[in-house]
């Protein structure tokens, strides 16, 4: 945030920036006091409030843990609908052959039975 204490009212209120353009090229900014309407050519200029520090949430060792955490383990891995044996696939959806009712790859229910792959045995 940009907090300001205004000149033209003395509140502290937002400033914002404004670009400042020659010839069609961005030569810097002017910040503007969204209380007052009072203008500043510069950063240099404005009256910046640093307010109190932000209480700091996560610690060095939060952001050392292992970025992707393991969403499925073991028994867990291929336990949906997509993995089931009573998913039926047509071009007008997917159906599930149990409930005879639409249902997504992604879905989850208690009837779940692993599919048999035909190429289990052959070597």
């Amino acid at each position: 945030m940009m907090e300001i204490r205004g000149a033209g009212c003395g509140e502290v209120a937002l400033a914002r920036a404004e670009p400042v353009y020659e010839n069609f090229r961005q030569v810097g900014e002017e910040y503007i006091c969204t209380s007052c309407g009072k203008l500043y050519a510069s950063a240099a200029e404005t009256p910046f409030v640093s307010g109190p520090e932000k209480p700091k949430v996560f610690s060095d060792a939060d952001w050392a843990k292992d970025a992707a955490p393991p969403v499925f383990e073991g028994a867990d891995r291929q336990h949906c609908c997509g993995w089931c044996r009573h998913l039926i696939l047509s071009s007008f959806g997917q159906r599930c052959g149990v409930l005879n009712r639409f249902t997504d790859a992604t879905d989850v229910c208690g009837r779940f039975e692993k599919k048999v792959d035909k190429l289990d045995g052959i070597v």
